[in-house]
């Protein structure tokens, strides 16, 4: 089964990821998933770690001139300002009696919880006594590792004819008027691209704009939705059999598990809760074309899944994410260990972060969507994956074909003829 792992510290010496069971044969494009990493780290209304920071991965392990081996893969992300932390954020016990260290120490303190974060549950949890001990594990800087794994099960998931796309929907209360199911996956990316909020609405990217450039001013902070598009995905990938085997159960669970994601959508899942029946499920239709699933659909109200099953239509998830709970002018908060009123810390943050939550999306979901396609169809070599997933989708194709041959094989009885 394919297993993802990742470990490091926000300001530590280096993120360091682990993908296990991924097949052998797989050519990697590092430079395509360094620019994933690049990718996280822009967008409009991002803190200043971003201009320290350069994010490109270095492959340690599971990979050979450049191909999978079918061993564990392994990457390390450096943290470039881990110069800046290094009697912080030592491994090893630090002589703190000298200027330096107690500059540092000083300089790097927390002594205030901050409300949305994990800082409160996690001090209590594993009984730290210092609050560093959870903000450094808790931060979304974790996120780096969790798109390198995804740029790289991305990029299996292209050789198997998957195509995915990630796009901010809405930043507040503007929101995209862009048609994403009209548009080809390629053209949506490429005006993704081209926008500063990777939104495909030129004028919505201005007002969004406006609109965290207003926060920053206020000492506030700004959520939004991103949408995750994946087409060409084969029928079938997920199970009704037990709960923890349908597909939306585990990519909800997958995109809850990002830093302050509080909702997911699949398909029109909110508008859905108020329709009738007639106005939510879509309609099925006879499909001729050679070459093509024999059934088709006018509608995608339940985005690729039914059933915990993908249904052949394109996947389309959305990400709920709140706002940073870091803010420059504070929350009321208490002081720790003392529990006294008290303004939250502030650390170094980001006042909107939802175009690169964009990209930690479609990283998660390709996880999500690899996995499944390992589990139905094997996972040892790429070539027998891609036959399994050939015939597979040749078998569906078809079905017409063989539900004629099948009934007509039946002998009619005296009894069948009277009924």
């Amino acid at each position: 089964m394919l297993r993802f792992l990742s470990t490091g510290e926000s300001h530590g010496q280096a993120l360091i990821a682990v993908v296990d069971g991924f097949p052998a044969g797989v050519p990697v494009n590092i430079e395509q998933l360094n620019k994933e990493l690049q990718r996280r780290q822009q967008g409009y209304g991002r803190g200043s770690r971003q201009k320290i920071e350069s994010d490109s991965a270095e492959l340690l392990s599971g990979v050979r001139h450049g191909t999978t081996t079918g061993a564990p893969i392994t990457f390390m992300i450096k943290n470039r300002d881990f110069e800046n932390w290094q009697y912080v954020m030592s491994s090893s016990p630090v002589d703190t009696s000298t200027p330096e260290a107690q500059a540092q120490f000083e300089k790097k303190k927390i002594g205030r919880f901050r409300p949305g974060h994990a800082d409160l549950g996690g001090t209590i949890k594993y009984r730290q006594k210092d609050i560093r001990d959870v903000l450094e594990r808790a931060s979304a800087r974790e996120t780096a590792s969790r798109v390198a794994a995804g740029a790289l099960c991305e990029q299996l998931l292209a050789h198997l004819g998957v195509e995915m796309a990630s796009h901010v929907i809405s930043v507040g209360p503007i929101a995209s008027s862009l048609k994403t199911d009209e548009l080809k996956l390629s053209d949506l990316r490429q005006k993704v691209e081209e926008s500063e909020m990777f939104c495909g609405d030129e004028n919505a990217t201005e007002k969004m704009k406006e609109f965290i450039k207003k926060a920053w001013q206020d000492g506030d902070s700004v959520g939004g939705v991103v949408e995750v598009v994946a087409a060409g995905l084969p029928v079938g990938l997920g199970s009704y059999t037990q709960w923890e085997e349908k597909l939306d159960g585990q990519i909800a669970q997958a995109l809850m598990s990002i830093q302050a994601m509080k909702a997911v959508e699949i398909g029109d899942g909110v508008n859905s809760a108020s329709l009738p029946g007639s106005q939510v499920h879509d309609a099925l239709y006879p499909n001729d074309i050679p070459g093509q699933l024999p059934f088709t659909r006018s509608t995608n109200h339940a985005g690729g899944i039914e059933g915990g099953m993908t249904n052949g239509s394109p996947l389309r998830v959305r990400a709920y994410m709140k706002p940073i709970p870091t803010l420059r002018k504070g929350l009321e908060s208490l002081s720790f260990p003392e529990f006294e009123a008290q303004t939250a810390h502030y650390e170094r943050s980001d006042v909107c972060a939802v175009p690169a939550a964009s990209v930690v999306a479609k990283a998660m979901v390709a996880i999500v969507l690899a996995r499944a396609i390992l589990k139905k169809f094997g996972s040892d070599t790429l070539e027998e994956i891609k036959d399994a997933v050939e015939r597979h989708r040749a078998w569906c194709n078809e079905l017409p074909k063989r539900g004629r041959a099948e009934s007509s094989d039946i002998e009619e009885t005296p009894e069948m003829e009277q009924e």
